[in-house]
């Protein structure tokens, strides 16, 4: 603290107020700045020491170029290209997607689209910042069975495909179970298992194009025991590349059985960029979606979705904006 008794008071010592006493010491005359030195001392810098060279730079009898080196340019990629899908386009069964609840691009705007459409834009978003591609593929899973995965898989590849940039292959990874064709309406073939069991089918003739605009399917192909096998085999990240090849526009989505009921998700981990894990409402348990997680944990980027949840703390409502809300 400032020790008060030393401050002169008015009216006793000097008999001068604090003003005058200021205008005696900083007026024109009462404040004098400190010299300023005309020479500074010259600032101390440390040595440095100049490491030798252990090789001379040019030789001793050829002249030193005074145009610094070309740095070398690698040589440029060839374009792979492009490979082509399948034309012979399929119907979908309209009547089946309103059947199961599934989006109907043909259909009015509702809550549902609205829902996957703001799950599309995270997942393309993260596609499109990926140089590698790898990105473009994306694994739909869950926990357990009975969650909503194959539900949500198809959804996103209609919402997806709906985009005027974008083109979809839906590809049916759960072998032991597979189910997308009869919930499209589409005809059985050759598909995944085949082409990575047997060189000679290219994976792209085993695609199925469908009416629905930037859609294809690519079915699970004849079940096998040792469908895990086969895709933690080398040469599988090498077939699936051959349905992007050429075209950044395409991305694939997997869906794949429940983590924790069989391995192929956590094989499948390994060759996607993202995996979307769904979590139904007041189902799923804490400790078997931490499970899941780890599983899946080659993929390096997981996003969590949240299925069949009936209360928004926010109110929202989507769909009704358009009139057709419930």
């Amino acid at each position: 603290m400032t020790e008060q008794s030393k401050i002169p008071v008015p009216g006793k010592g000097e008999g001068k107020s604090l003003f005058e006493r200021a205008e005696s010491m900083f007026g024109e005359k009462g404040y004098t700045p400190a010299p300023v030195p005309r020479d500074l001392a010259r600032p101390v810098n440390r040595k440095v020491v100049k490491q030798k060279r252990s090789e001379p730079v040019a030789p001793a009898e050829a002249p030193v170029s005074a145009e610094p080196a070309a740095t070398p340019q690698p040589a440029p990629l060839p374009e792979q290209p492009r490979i082509a899908l399948p034309g012979n386009a399929h119907p979908v069964d309209r009547d089946a997607l309103t059947q199961y609840g599934l989006i109907n691009p043909d259909g009015p705007v509702t809550a549902l689209l609205e829902e996957f459409r703001i799950v599309k834009r995270q997942l393309l978003k993260a596609a499109r910042a990926d140089a590698s591609g790898l990105a473009r593929r994306i694994l739909v899973s869950s926990a357990l069975p009975d969650e909503g995965k194959t539900f949500c898989a198809v959804n996103l590849a209609l919402a997806m495909a709906a985009e005027r940039d974008c083109e979809v292959i839906l590809v049916d990874a759960d072998v032991a179970k597979p189910s997308i064709l009869s919930l499209l309406g589409l005809p059985k073939g050759p598909g995944l298992m085949d082409a990575l069991a047997n060189p000679d089918v290219a994976i792209e003739d085993c695609v199925i194009a469908t009416d629905i605009a930037g859609l294809h399917v690519l079915p699970a192909g004849n079940q096998t025991h040792t469908d895990s096998e086969y895709l933690a085999a080398a040469h599988t990240g090498e077939v699936l590349s051959r349905l992007t090849q050429g075209a950044p526009e395409r991305v694939l989505i997997f869906d794949s059985p429940p983590a924790l009921a069989a391995s192929p998700a956590a094989d499948l981990a390994h060759h996607v960029g993202q995996a979307l894990v769904v979590a139904r409402a007041d189902k799923t348990g804490q400790s078997a979606l931490e499970d899941a997680l780890t599983l899946l944990s080659n993929c390096p980027d997981l996003k969590l979705l949240l299925n069949d949840a009936h209360f928004s703390p926010s109110g929202r409502r989507f769909g009704a904006y358009y009139g057709y809300g419930d």
